[in-house]
């Protein structure tokens, strides 16, 4: 009987990494097509000066809940202010924060409370009171004061019920935004001849990265472990995952970090679930599923571009609460949206994304636990095939060095990103480490997201510890780079 069950178990394991292998190599080429077809008919800057001097152009509301961001606030106003487009707001939420967030913003803004009609489009905390600036410089800025929601969610749909434009972006305070995400988002949805609900930009890690007036001015790798690793990993993800994803018009999710949705089908949709700790994935669920109960033909779409950097947690200890909470997230989501799954109504998301998050993602962790454990006792038993073990793993470690190479050609092939092209020795030294060192920690925290799930563990929102950017010196020259001193206190 013991041999029956490992001999079913062997077979499983082969047939489900194939099954992944061959899913990673069709999102592979699916996310070359696309590529490829972007490359032979996008122009940036005839795209720019098109939409810049078109009368019909989309107003967009850039919308970032902050709490407790004391550390960064300016900067990342900065960031959001500086963007180039024609009309857009950027509406900043004070989600009750209990340090000097609100006070830092107010006296370098000269904020004032004005007067104003909020309409609850979507349920949230308690609003209190909505802040403008008095200088004329910063008009495009927006500050909503309320109370705390306990989740980024109810700060969102908060920014939501105030944004004033058809189209908004939900984005991280820790974020530094692209100069131009704006018109490269906004571009798909105008070219497009079906209803674009939402539109995922590219995000990668700042840490690193030289910063001046808000802008990343110096694109530079990680250089810490932690950071590196996650910046392989979303390269990886939007370079491959989710443009073969958006091929197929089969998007799974788009980054709380950064992405552009349709105002009126999110709000039609509920906005975000406010107790909801994957807030990106349960939206795009719900806008889709609201299109397809409605018979609406629609489509989300992944561009290459990057538009986002976002500070990366620097240490374990900050990686295992995001990872935890991501972990708990899918899992909720995929418990809240189980009636989707294999229904024909919901098309893609029905029939192959949801099965796939299901099968591939949310079961891969808990497949790769049995399994060690599985052969910690065959080898112990002596009843392992070394030769053969060896074999396999060689295998799949050659295969992940495959798809990083195949990312690293990717982003040659889109405008190769990083100038130097020693900082891409770092991503194939990452490349070459994740398997042993990152992979199995980000197992063991996705572990621990379903424990805390299934155990009803009360699990709040927690923020990042903040160390800031590398800022641009300023001295006669305008040559020498200093970098913030560390100030790792948890806010």
């Amino acid at each position: 009987m013991r041999d029956i069950i490992f001999t079913f178990f062997n077979y499983f394991v082969f047939f489900y990494t194939s099954m992944l292998a061959i899913f990673f190599v069709t999102f592979a080429f699916l996310s070359f097509i696309s590529l490829k077809r972007r490359k032979d008919y996008y122009v940036e800057s005839y795209m720019r000066k098109t939409i810049k001097e078109s009368p019909y152009t989309p107003g967009i509301s850039v919308i970032a809940p902050a709490f407790n961001e004391e550390k960064t606030i300016i900067d990342n106003v900065n960031s959001m202010l500086a963007l180039e487009y024609p009309l857009f707001e950027v509406v900043i939420v004070n989600d009750g924060s209990t340090d000097s967030t609100l006070e830092k913003m107010t006296e370098y803004y000269e904020l004032v409370e004005v007067p104003y009609a909020y309409i609850e489009r979507i349920k949230t905390r308690p609003f209190r009171r909505l802040l403008k600036s008095s200088n004329p410089k910063y008009s495009r800025l927006i500050v909503v004061d309320k109370e705390n929601g306990g989740t980024k969610a109810d700060a969102s749909n908060a920014g939501i019920n105030v944004a004033s434009y058809p189209y908004f972006i939900c984005t991280d305070v820790d974020c530094i935004l692209e100069k131009y995400a704006l018109y490269r988002c906004i571009s798909p949805i105008i070219s497009s001849e079906k209803q674009v609900i939402a539109v995922s930009g590219t995000m990668l890690m700042a840490n690193g990265c030289v910063v001046k007036d808000g802008q990343i001015i110096d694109v530079r790798t990680p250089r810490t472990p932690i950071p590196l690793f996650q910046n392989l990993e979303y390269m990886r993800s939007y370079l491959i995952g989710k443009m073969g994803w958006s091929a197929i018009n089969g998007m799974p999710n788009v980054s709380g970090g950064f992405g552009l949705f349709d105002r009126s089908v999110a709000i039609a949709a509920g906005g975000y679930d406010a107790p909801s700790f994957a807030e990106d994935m349960d939206l795009i669920t719900r806008m889709v599923g609201y299109m397809c109960d409605f018979s609406r033909p629609y489509k989300i779409i992944q561009i290459p571009d990057t538009c986002c950097w976002t500070e990366g947690p620097p240490n374990l200890a900050m990686l295992y609460r995001q990872r935890t909470r991501w972990a708990r997230g899918l899992f909720q989501t995929l418990n809240i949206h189980r009636k989707m799954i294999f229904k024909k109504t919901y098309k893609q998301m029905g029939m192959l994304t949801l099965p796939y998050m299901f099968v591939f993602e949310f079961l891969a962790p808990i497949i790769e636990f049995v399994g060690l454990i599985v052969f910690i006792y065959l080898a112990f038993t002596g009843a392992v095939n070394w030769n053969t073990a060896w074999m396999i793993y060689l295998t799949i470690y050659t295969f992940c060095q495959f798809l990083s190479i195949v990312v690293i050609t990717y982003d040659y092939y889109v405008g190769m990103l990083y100038k130097r092209g020693y900082e891409y020795l770092w991503i194939i030294i990452a490349s070459i480490l994740e398997p042993i060192f990152y992979h199995p920690i980000i197992t063991f925290c996705s572990l621990r997201g379903y424990l805390s799930y299934l155990t009803n563990r009360d699990f709040k929102w927690k923020n990042m510890e903040r160390k800031g950017f590398k800022q641009k010196e300023e001295s006669a020259d305008d040559t020498d780079i200093k970098t913030m001193k560390p100030e790792p206190a948890t806010i």
